[in-house]
């Protein structure tokens, strides 16, 4: 009996999710420029004057899931203390090496309390991966079970899980309506095409989330196997929780449905409604649509008026390490349909047995 091929998902997640916490400690990525001190002298830097507790557990808890996907990354026949210490090992090296880049940057501040904070959350991290990786993101771990079932095999699958993990991230930034992405319109500090007028943003934002729900159904559906509407409906779900919870963290904790507008109350009705119907259609009706859906919310993010809800914007100046994360979702969330965009054109070329629902040798290569 033939073993199950070890997944090569956790390594992936490990380096995408490295990127991620790259980009948030070098946030904004402008104004390089040496600093006259020497590179590593923050590692002798004393105690600071400001301690903030909220800043030190944000930095344990950011590393904590590299931590986690490194150590479950490692192969399985390793002791468990040689997988802690690589993986404790990794996660310090990555944070003194961005650490050391934010002294060029201007606008940051390297600090050895973040670095003890990151490496603390590494082997955190670490220590649970050791216990529970395998089980997860293992050769027969649940969540390697579930994609073999659910999800099409090979580097396309995992690339789609990564988008649809890369959409839920950028549900928590605060700044935009349910479900929107592919806003370059903030992103380029352009100014609004049209004027605001309560009657037409309404409309505007009913079209735009029926039509982004329209769009991310469709598009875990073209990477999906069966038939099963479970995992879409858990996906929408979770972005509504995402979105939740960015609006009690950034906006008003009393208010954490703030972000059920009047357009998106009706948004959500008919975007489930068609969705709901473009379920049964065939699987390559499926693809246009979900190509068409996403081209569409894209322009009318970027067409609609002024969102009248960045005034609660203000509430960030009262965060730092979250400023950085911030920055984070919202690259993510301004750049994501059109990444979105070209992974379904690269689905149609590579996996197009897939979606015509024929199976080769070929596609279960990719």
């Amino acid at each position: 009996m033939n073993r199950p091929a070890p997944s090569s998902l956790p390594r992936t997640l490990t380096l995408a999710y490295a990127v991620l916490i790259a980009y948030a400690c070098l946030h904004p990525l402008t104004g390089w420029r040496a600093s006259g001190l020497p590179l590593f002298d923050f590692l002798l830097a004393p105690w600071p004057k400001y301690f903030i507790l909220e800043d030190f557990l944000f930095n344990i808890l950011g590393y904590l899931p590299f931590g986690f996907l490194a150590a479950a990354a490692m192969p399985a026949s390793w002791p468990a203390w040689r997988g802690v210490a690589l993986a404790s090992l990794l996660a310090a090296l990555l944070s003194l090496g961005l650490e050391s880049a934010q002294n060029l940057l201007p606008s940051r501040i390297a600090s050895n309390l973040d670095l003890g904070g990151n490496a603390v959350g590494g082997l955190f991290g670490a220590l649970l991966g050791v216990r529970w990786g395998q089980a997860w993101f293992g050769a027969n771990g649940i969540v390697h079970r579930w994609r073999a079932q659910w999800i099409i095999s090979g580097r396309t699958g995992e690339a789609g899980l990564i988008l649809l993990g890369l959409w839920l991230l950028g549900q928590l930034s605060a700044t935009d309506l349910l479900f929107s992405s592919g806003d370059l319109r903030s992103l380029l500090g352009i100014a609004a095409p049209l004027p605001f007028r309560a009657e037409r943003f309404i409309a505007f934002d009913t079209a735009l989330t029926a039509a982004s729900i329209l769009a991310v159904g469709l598009f875990a559906r073209c990477m999906m196997q069966g038939r099963n509407p479970l995992p879409i409906v858990l996906l929408l779900v979770l972005g509504v929780g995402a979105k939740t919870l960015a609006t009690a963290t950034f906006f008003a904790p009393s208010a954490p449905l703030a972000w059920l507008t009047p357009g998106a109350e009706r948004g959500l009705m008919i975007g489930t409604g068609l969705l709901a119907i473009a379920l049964v259609l065939p699987r390559l009706a499926q693809h246009a649509l979900a190509g068409t859906a996403l081209l569409a919310a894209t322009a009318l993010v970027n067409l609609m008026p002024e969102n009248p809800y960045l005034a609660y914007n203000q509430r960030l100046a009262q965060y730092s390490n979250v400023l950085n994360f911030h920055g984070l979702t919202a690259l993510v969330d301004s750049l994501w349909p059109f990444v979105a965009l070209a992974y379904l054109s690269a689905l149609g070329l590579w996996r197009g047995e897939h979606l015509t629902g024929q199976s080769g040798k070929r596609a279960r290569s990719l």
